[in-house]
């Protein structure tokens, strides 16, 4: 794990240093670009406020990311086990993609009214399609010749399922989850920021609006910071959940011609 982490934080150490000289030699002033040491000030200096803000934006985040989850692995049970609703609701969800968020947000707020539910529902919005067709995807790759077995033996569709659809359906399930969390912090932000709820989106937009250029890089890299935390956290419960399944993946890995 330390091998594998050790090449990005050098190249954000790198980013960081270059940030830095560059802010620096060229001259700009801190509306423009402000230096790291501002921006971790900035930080500082609006601590309680950037503490409620992550508070209101992770509980807006987990719900969002909880109702989507349910929500997507139902509808890909559903297109599983029904070929007709398959048929009906893949192409709903790929145009359901071409939607703008943006231009949903505000119809949610017309709806809803101010508040948190308007952001939640942009979570569920942003994160539900890859949960939705990854998981679907990972149900119709189960491998046919042990389904064939199972049906030899006896087995009927609902064990069939269980035993070999599911389990292989879980990596790309985790897949889309990943892919999913990645999303849902931007997704809270977008909504706080459209919706004026208290989050990470107003505690930006305030920033901006104040033309507090140092808050608006807080803003932006603790999301930013949300999101990898949440993708680690991922990571982390399938490599517990599906252990099997990585250790195949180095298995292959060092197989393949190339590899030493």
């Amino acid at each position: 794990m330390r091998k594998e982490l050790a090449p990005p934080f050098a190249l954000i150490c790198i980013l960081i240093i270059g940030w830095y000289f560059v802010a620096k030699v060229s001259g700009l002033s801190s509306f423009i670009l402000p230096t790291p040491l501002e921006v971790v000030r900035a930080g500082w200096e609006t601590r309680e406020l950037l503490f409620d803000a992550i508070k209101t934006t992770l509980l807006a985040t987990s719900i969002g990311l909880a109702l989507a989850l349910v929500a997507g692995f139902g509808i890909a049970v559903i297109m599983d086990f029904w070929v007709l609703a398959h048929r009906a609701l893949n192409p709903i969800l790929v145009v359901s993609q071409t939607i703008q968020i943006l231009a949903v947000a505000p119809i949610l707020i017309i709806w809803f009214g101010f508040g948190l539910t308007p952001t939640i529902l942009t979570v569920v919005l942003f994160c539900f399609f890859p949960l939705a067709i990854s998981t679907a995807d990972g149900l119709t790759s189960s491998d046919p010749e042990l389904i064939a077995l199972l049906r030899a033996m006896g087995a009927n569709k609902k064990q069939i399922w269980r035993m070999v659809r599911l389990p292989s359906s879980l990596p790309s399930f985790f897949s889309g989850l990943r892919l999913a969390v990645t999303y849902s912090v931007v997704a809270a932000t977008i909504g706080e920021w459209v919706g004026g709820s208290p989050g990470l989106g107003l505690y930006m937009l305030r920033s901006k609006n104040a033309l507090a250029t140092d808050q608006v890089f807080v803003a932006m890299f603790i999301t930013s910071l949300l999101s990898v935390t949440l993708f680690m956290l991922v990571y982390g419960i399938e490599r517990l959940v599906l252990p099997w399944y990585h250790s195949a993946q180095r298995t292959q890995q060092w197989d393949e011609p190339g590899i030493y």
